[in-house]
């Protein structure tokens, strides 16, 4: 059985990609990016198991979904599972395939390896690159300006300027005794936020953990 490793998700969001999406957060990165956004997702630690298809079931009870995305943590280590994910979705839906990773597109091509290429061929838009925190222009879906974005279908070709131009903006949730973030961070906004939760409430900043299932 192929399980995803999942540190958190967001049902239905527009900050992460074009359109209303569902975003998953998986758990493990082999990069240690100083400024990470996600930081809780980089450790290989086991999380939240969980089968692809418990996800696909979330994802399309709800028709007003435009796509998903998937960031972590790095994807492109748990490739088979999320090739799961991705052909369970594409069998019922044509939701667009949006996906960030630490690997340059040519680093991942190199690998030669069948599942990370499989995974390629079901993704519309792969945003690629080392998070680099000097480079942050505090614009676009994207983290650092060293990142690019590549367009591996036509699906989302009239979107481009917003990957890259648009303003950033985020939603917060509130999680019992937690809260979670969405979206690319304006600079610096992420560490004053844990600071206005720690001082004001008590409460603790999670950037990935997922505290429920789906």
């Amino acid at each position: 059985m192929t399980l995803i490793n999942l540190a958190d998700f967001c049902p239905a969001t527009r900050v992460l990609g074009p359109g209303l999406r569902f975003v998953l957060w998986v758990q493990g990165c082999c990069f240690r990016c100083p400024g990470c956004v996600s930081p809780d997702t980089i450790p290989q630690v086991t999380a939240t198991l969980i089968e692809p298809k418990e996800i696909v079931q979330a994802i399309l009870s709800n028709p007003q979904l435009d796509g998903i995305t998937i960031s972590g943590g790095e994807p492109m280590l748990q490739a088979p599972a999320l090739n799961e994910l991705f052909a369970l979705i594409r069998q019922e839906s044509d939701l667009s395939i949006m996906c960030y990773t630490g690997f340059t597109l040519a680093q991942l091509q190199a690998k030669h390896d069948p599942q990370i290429n499989r995974m390629l061929s079901y993704i519309d838009v792969l945003i690629d690159g080392l998070y680099i925190q000097e480079q942050n222009d505090n614009r676009g879906w994207r983290g650092s300006s060293n990142q690019v974005v590549h367009f591996l279908t036509a699906r989302h070709l009239q979107d481009g300027a917003l990957f890259t131009e648009r303003k950033r903006d985020i939603e917060l949730y509130l999680r019992n005794d937690n809260a979670l973030m969405v979206g690319v961070p304006p600079v610096k906004f992420s560490n004053q936020f844990s600071d206005i939760i720690a001082s004001t409430s008590g409460k603790q900043f999670l950037s990935g953990k997922n505290e429920g299932s789906l």
